[in-house]
């Protein structure tokens, strides 16, 4: 499906710093992140605990997260945006910055 260049602009990605990330209990493939975003801070939960057995590794990484989606709630939770990722042989590949940049930053 090709999208309009007006569509694409709707997208808000920001880069996100992992303050925390565990495993929602009784979730297999659950991560319970929360980012921090400059000016504040979200809870986000995606799926992709599969791939990190111990997410604790993942505090401090920086990652694109998309931060304009209409939160929803998962298991009791309520997740506050999409963590970006890329999919290779069906698991997820965390996407990074070259370099540090502060949290917040906008990706165009």
């Amino acid at each position: 499906m090709t999208i309009i260049f007006d569509d694409f602009k709707k997208l808000e990605i920001k880069i996100g710093k992992v303050i925390s990330a565990e495993k929602v209990p009784d979730a297999d493939k659950l991560i319970k992140f929360v980012f921090d975003l400059g000016m504040e801070e979200r809870q986000i939960l995606a799926g992709i605990a599969e791939a990190f057995p111990d997410p604790s590794v993942l505090v401090g990484k920086e990652m694109p997260i998309l931060v304009n989606i209409e939160p929803r709630k998962i298991r009791g939770y309520e997740s506050q945006g999409m963590v970006m990722v890329a999919i290779a042989d069906d698991k997820p590949i965390l996407l990074q910055p070259e370099t540090e940049v502060p949290p917040g930053s906008v990706i165009r």
